[in-house]
């Protein structure tokens, strides 16, 4: 009988930590215990699933657990472990179908708990009605609440990346909406001049914007009516909670696995926790920031799925390491795109560097071409060294792709100069002679 593995948590990082190591040693034995209905999904798909843009949201699961059982991964679902004992190598587990309780033994341990959304204390947060999102359950419930309840007045609160999603999305269904952001302005981990082409972009749309504002209550009877903010009441019935999120980190520290200094689980290159045979990945644990060589908490799928591969392989008898993450994130607010990689000015600046941040205006295409659109680069760089520490763009079109350009500067440690230098592509379909990174760039450099 081989070693056996127990991944807790079925999500992106676990199940990629679980074919990983099932590749590595078909000798092992491994079970995943999951707590929803669902594994292996693409949770960024809910968003466009709920707006109808994805026929359905069960479509956005990659694997179900019948298919994980023929390459020997035993997938539990509606089974959450209650306990991790680190001494005797046991978790305590709880059929939620049955109600059984049990215990299992394991040999190598992989926490993949992920992050919990944040749900503020408020009055009336429990109402029916008021929803997070987190799973392919929440997705659906809101699916259903919208068909079957037709909600006409909505309240998203928060303005990252699901609130921002989400806004799109219900907008889409006829909803009137006001979105709520506690910081003075939507995508916080922006600077705050770039932010301005987004707000701009959802007022356009017909959302009211609530910027620097903090709900105090969400008011209803059998279900959600309104939501208090400024002492005035505005008529919702639908209210999503998209105020972000913390990693899932109670098991672990119950079991008394450390964390670091985010509050996720403290991982070396490897997905080490402190215990031996203990490893974490996705949400629920920190990673290596290239930029500012420090831990951080980032919870992106991308991410989450390298770490459970790094997981998997090296408690299979490997030897990986996982590189550590730039920040590279991506979003789109209708008919906008903004991303984001490495670091925003203020955040540089607060982490210590000499930083200082140049912008730039330039076309998607070449000039002539027809559909060209304007695309604003931000770049932060270290005035002493040289060393470009992140960047930002927004625009109707080309900056999804764009930013993976700087992201690769970031990883590589590229000064600006360097940056400038880089030989991009250039047709007129695509973009002009010279790229707005590269304006942006040669801006820098001077």
């Amino acid at each position: 009988m081989g070693q056996r593995v127990v991944v807790i948590g079925g999500g992106a990082a676990g199940m990629s930590a679980a074919a990983k190591a099932r590749r590595s040693n078909p000798a092992l034995e491994i079970v995943v215990y999951e707590r929803s209905g669902y594994v292996s999904y693409g949770a960024c798909g809910f968003p466009y699933a709920i707006k109808g843009e994805i026929a359905r949201v069960e479509d956005v699961v990659v694997r179900a657990p019948a298919q994980f059982a023929q390459q020997g991964i035993q997938a539990l679902i509606h089974h959450e472990v209650t306990a991790i004992d680190v001494s005797q190598h046991t978790v305590h587990v709880r059929d939620l179908t049955s109600g059984r309780e049990f215990v299992d033994h394991w040999d190598e341990l992989v926490l993949t708990t992920g992050g919990q959304p944040s749900r503020p204390p408020l009055p009336g947060v429990d109402l029916p009605g008021v929803f997070t999102l987190r799973n392919v359950e929440e997705a659906l419930a809101i699916k259903a609440w919208l068909t079957e309840q037709r909600p006409r007045a909505g309240v998203i609160i928060g303005g990252g990346y699901i609130g921002l999603e989400m806004a799109e999305a219900l907008a889409a269904r006829g909803i009137q909406l006001t979105l709520i952001e506690r910081m003075p302005h939507v995508l916080p981990t922006f600077d705050s001049e770039m932010v301005a082409p987004v707000e701009a972009e959802l007022s356009r749309q017909g959302v009211n914007l609530y910027p620097g504002q903090t709900v105090q209550a969400i008011v209803g009877d059998e279900r959600v009516r309104a939501v208090s903010v400024q002492d005035q009441l505005i008529p919702a019935e639908i209210v999503i909670l998209a105020a972000g999120a913390r990693p899932g980190t109670a098991l672990a520290s119950a079991a008394g696995i450390a964390l670091g200094p985010t509050g996720a689980v403290a991982v070396d290159d490897h997905q080490r926790a402190n215990v031996p045979h203990v490893w974490a990945a996705g949400d629920v644990a920190e990673a290596f920031h290239r930029v500012t060589g420090k831990p951080a908490w980032m919870p992106l799928g991308t991410t989450a799925n390298k770490q459970g591969r790094v997981a998997g392989e090296n408690l299979a008898g490997g030897n990986v390491r996982f590189g550590g993450i730039v920040g590279t994130a991506v979003v789109k607010v209708f008919d906008i795109e903004a991303a984001i990689s490495g670091l925003s000015l203020a955040r540089a600046q607060a982490e210590g560097f000499a930083a200082r941040t140049v912008s730039a205006t330039a076309g998607s295409r070449a000039h002539y071409m027809p559909g060209h659109q304007p695309i604003t680069v931000t770049l932060v760089f270290d005035a002493t060294t040289r060393r470009l520490l992140g960047g930002q763009m927004v625009g109707r079109e080309g900056v999804a792709k764009r930013i993976d350009t700087i992201a690769t500067a970031l990883y590589a440690g590229l000064t600006i100069d360097e940056l400038a230098e880089l030989d991009l592509s250039y047709a007129p379909p695509f973009a002009p002679v010279w790229d707005p990174v590269l304006v942006a760039a040669n801006l820098a450099r001077r």
